[in-house]
């Protein structure tokens, strides 16, 4: 249902005025925007009455063109409400609220050449967002913006959670460190999301979202008198220094939304979807055909690299027994990649690939095809799609792009619709960050852009404090690609790096993984050897990858989470701690009446010495009791509950 209600109030402000201020605030009045227009454009939000973001400043930079945003006049202001309930075909909720009051503001500059631009801010109950149009023919000609002087200046050095990519060109897989506000410097680039804690009972994320025929957006330090604050930082165009051309455009163009999430725990920015609803609804007709699941993939990391018929088999198999729709068929089936005689259409000579798609057929397994972007950039992709649709293909994952530049993201769209057109999903590895694209092309399921499992093959990265900063971090922007599922679970006395992988941490945390991190394509990433009899195996037949609605019960940054799923009328529970053994008590109270059968995969006192040591436990609950989780050091726990008949 939808209902969109236009108050509009009109101000026709005089070419001398001095100073106009405008407010807006969110339906229940939690959050509101302020915004200046003097000599410069400056904007403040507050949170239940507190102040979080002040004076800060939007203003742009050309080449070759005056700058904009400095000496503009209001010529017309209008509020309205938006307020819709829909469904997302990639679930967390079955059901999204878009609420919030929307503030428009039509300016123009004093002087010439007189270029026209809106302001149009959104303000949700769980945060705000503002972007820039610019509005009128502009003369046709080509603008160029070296700068996109946006700041978010907070009230004091909080501390934040905030990732160093170092480089505008990243595969963006780094850690979210905590830090101070103060010790973010210009020889960073720091990724979003962003989570600062504000106070005990206000926290803040910044992100974008609708990211379209721009550049991706990172933060370095803003300057301003009090050294809180951090402004916007444009990815540059292909073969340009950091201080060169960012974004290429002519009139009308819109900049994506520039994404303030807030929150009064860090649950509640978990729980919100306003990234979602800041993207255009689905363009696909009939997306009935994007279908979700768990999938098993034949890879370098749990074993050697083998890519034939054999291996490949064997991993439909773990599929099929599993109950999962997916097997991904990972590098070199098309033989040498990343090369001038990569060819994307031929299968490798040692593959049989009719008869591995009629056995993957006849298992009731449908597979993926790995792909490198550059052999995609030299191929007839629509050519290409045609043949893996021919094929059976569900679906494709793209590695390597390592950029959000404005060629790379326009890049990014032509091959999500190019996929649409012949039913195929899509997985981006070496990907940026999500914007909420999804909710418009539903087919592209998920990303990576996150320091994930495969780490745990070569490095000590994915540790305990890392897995449970991740959710309140990079989790906020949409799902990513972890690859959760590794058996081989070490402490990290015993942890070791190589073949076969290992990971950090305990089986019960791994099994956790699968309910706390969003990905409606989750792919298990170990050996179907190590998954053979082992105790947790249960979990991963039962557990799905979308969801009819989402809770965050408790949770601080890089310390502890519990999620609780529901798929239709069964929840699924899962919990992760960092190096900090612990117990935490959560309230049924989401369940429906009745009884419940609750089946939980918890740590056991020994799993602190051996992590692949995990207890199978079964009780009937109902709604309202309390359970207790005891969770070792790096460890989790993980369950279902079903209605009992």
């Amino acid at each position: 249902m939808k209902r969109f209600f236009l108050t509009p109030i009109c101000f026709f402000v005089l070419i001398f005025a001095v100073q106009a201020q405008y407010s807006v605030k969110s339906p229940q009045s939690l959050v509101e925007a302020k915004v200046d227009v003097d000599s410069h454009i400056k904007y403040s939000v507050y949170f239940k009455g507190n102040l979080v973001i002040t004076n800060s400043l939007i203003r742009f930079e050309f080449k070759q063109a005056p700058p904009m945003g400095d000496e503009m006049v209001v010529l017309k202001t209008s509020i309205r409400e938006i307020d819709e309930i829909w469904s997302p075909v990639l679930k967390r909720k079955e059901k999204v609220s878009n609420h919030c009051n929307e503030l428009t503001l039509q300016l123009q500059e004093k002087k010439f050449p007189r270029r026209m631009m809106n302001l149009v801010f959104r303000v949700f109950d769980d945060g705000t967002a503002f972007r820039t149009e610019f509005v009128g023919s502009g003369n046709g000609h080509e603008y160029v913006i070296t700068d996109e002087m946006v700041t978010f200046d907070f009230t004091a050095d909080h501390t934040c959670w905030a990732v160093n990519h170092g480089n505008y060109r990243s595969s963006q897989e780094n850690e979210y460190f905590k830090r101070k506000l103060s010790d973010i410097t210009d020889q960073m680039v720091i990724g979003l999301p962003m989570t600062v804690k504000v106070s005990d009972n206000c926290y803040a994320a910044i992100t974008e979202a609708d990211i379209e025929n721009y550049a991706g957006m990172y933060l370095k330090p803003g300057h301003s008198k009090n050294g809180f604050s951090v402004r916007s930082s444009l990815s540059p165009l292909p073969k340009q220094p950091d201080n060169g051309d960012k974004v290429k455009f002519k009139f009308p163009h819109n900049t994506p939304w520039r994404v303030i999430m807030l929150g009064d725990t860090p649950g509640k920015l978990l729980e919100s979807e306003i990234i979602m609803n800041l993207n255009d609804p689905c363009a696909i007709t009939d997306p009935s055909w994007i279908k979700p699941g768990m999938c098993a993939w034949d890879h370098w990391w749990s074993g050697e690299v083998k890519m034939d018929n054999e291996t490949i088999r064997k991993y439909i198999d773990l599929a099929s027994e599993m109950g999962w729709p997916y097997q991904l068929i990972d590098w070199q089936w098309y033989g040498t990649f990343n090369s001038p005689e990569a060819d994307i259409t031929k299968v490798a000579p040692q593959l049989d690939m009719p008869g591995i798609l009629a056995y993957a057929k006849q298992k009731n397994v449908k597979c993926w095809l790995w792909l490198y972007y550059t052999d995609v950039n030299r191929s007839d992709f629509d050519k290409a799609c045609a043949l893996y649709e021919s094929w059976g293909i569900a679906g494709i994952k793209i590695d390597f792009m390592d950029s959000d530049d404005q060629e790379m993201v326009n890049w990014y769209h032509r091959v999500v619709k190019t996929a649409a057109a012949h039913h195929l999903m899509v997985d981006f590895h070496g990907a940026y960050k999500p914007d909420g694209f999804r909710r418009t092309y539903p087919n592209l399921v998920t990303r990576e852009g996150v320091l994930g499992n495969e780490y745990n093959k070569w490095s000590l990265r994915i540790t305990p404090e890392h897995i449970t900063t991740l959710p309140f971090t990079r989790m906020l922007a949409g799902p990513m690609d972890f690859t959760p599922g590794g058996f081989l679970n070490r402490t990290p006395e015993k942890f070791k790096n190589g073949t076969p992988a290992q990971v950090l941490g305990t089986r019960a945390l791994q099994l956790a993984q699968f309910v706390v991190y969003d990905s409606p394509f989750q792919v298990a990433c170990d050996h179907p050897d190590n998954y053979k009899g082992q105790e947790g195996v249960e979990f991963l037949k039962k557990v799905k990858t979308i969801w009819d609605d989402t809770k965050i019960l408790n949770g601080q940054i890089g310390e502890y989470i519990t999620s609780a799923r529901r798929s239709g009328n069964e929840w699924f529970i899962g919990s992760m701690t960092n190096s900090e053994s612990r117990t935490l008590e959560i309230k049924l109270d989401f369940l429906g009446e009745g009884k419940y059968k609750l089946v939980a995969f918890e740590d056991l006192p020994e799993s602190a010495v051996d992590a692949e040591k995990a207890m199978r436990t079964t009780k009937t609950v109902t709604k309202g009791d309390v359970v207790q989780i005891r969770m070792a050091s790096g460890g989790g726990y993980a369950a279902w509950l079903e209605p009992v008949k």
